[in-house]
């Protein structure tokens, strides 16, 4: 049920973006509408087999092997093997000093699981294990197609916002005030398409499930306090902020209009929820 309501919602998203970059065409004029629809296919085809590569170049993510990757590597193809996955996810590490860690990709056998720096250094063996095992349940699950592509489309949205600006006349001061509402509407409705097509439910699954293959919940409750903590110390500067969703915990980034994509529950409650299970 759950995979077919991830797929339901990724048709809806993919067929929400092809309608948006029509309508754009038909406002330019009537000879446009052939070629957005044209880039929006293209579009379409791109979000969906190399979102999760987009992701993973977004925080600068580079692969580890069984060499590279030395006890974290072999951490993941033990959970893999618990979690029932057809084969490991590729690793990959995020240079970024802000600790956190997310998954991506469009199915369980095109996945993959990426730590950053802050997380690696932060964390001990135990508490990486139940970050592993909580984004290994988001893959069992097929959370991550869903949350790349929203990602994704939404940060189309965000561009099509940023480029809002560029219609206002050359040589003004003031930026027009038509063009400041669109540009408010493009971004809140992105937030809102971000909230709509990701349940925060999906983290308690997560987690509970991740406390499951992992055989305790007690490293994913000590790592969930800790990136909570830490995260607020050492922001996570990101470009595109629609790509908070993938992570374990939200990236903070003070009181910003940023705020409209919280797409996570409070730690508390999670801990909380981890604790009554255990």
């Amino acid at each position: 049920m759950v995979t077919f309501t991830n797929n339901l919602k990724t048709v809806l998203l993919l067929g929400l973006l092809t309608g948006l970059l029509v309508a754009v065409g038909g406002m330019m004029g009537r000879e446009f509408i052939l070629p957005m629809l044209v880039i929006a296919t293209l579009l379409n085809f791109g979000i969906f087999f190399f979102s999760d590569k987009l992701a993973i170049s977004a925080m600068r993510g580079r692969e580890l092997d069984a060499a590279s990757g030395g006890d974290l590597h072999r951490m993941l193809v033990q959970l893999s093997e618990r979690a029932g996955l057809p084969r490991p996810p590729r690793l990959y590490l995020s240079p970024h000093k802000a600790p956190n860690a997310f998954a991506t990709g469009r199915s369980p056998s095109h996945a993959a699981v990426c730590f950053t720096q802050g997380a690696i250094d932060l964390l001990d063996p135990h508490e990486l294990e139940g970050v592993m095992a909580h984004e290994l349940a988001h893959i069992k699950n097929r959370d991550t197609l869903i949350s790349t592509i929203a990602a994704t489309v939404a940060g189309v949205l965000a561009m099509l916002a940023q480029w809002a600006f560029f219609l206002s006349p050359r040589g003004s001061d003031r930026v027009n005030p038509f063009i400041s509402i669109i540009v408010v509407m493009i971004a809140a409705f992105g937030a809102a398409l971000i909230k709509a097509a990701i349940s925060r439910s999906r983290e308690f699954v997560a987690d509970a499930h991740g406390a499951r293959i992992a055989g305790s919940p007690h490293g994913l409750i000590s790592a969930l306090r800790k990136l909570e903590a830490y995260s607020r110390r050492i922001p996570l500067v990101q470009p595109n902020p629609a790509q908070n969703n993938l992570f374990i915990v939200e990236p903070f980034a003070g009181k910003t209009i940023t705020d409209l994509f919280a797409t996570h529950p409070p730690t508390e409650q999670r801990i909380a929820s981890l604790l009554r299970a255990a």
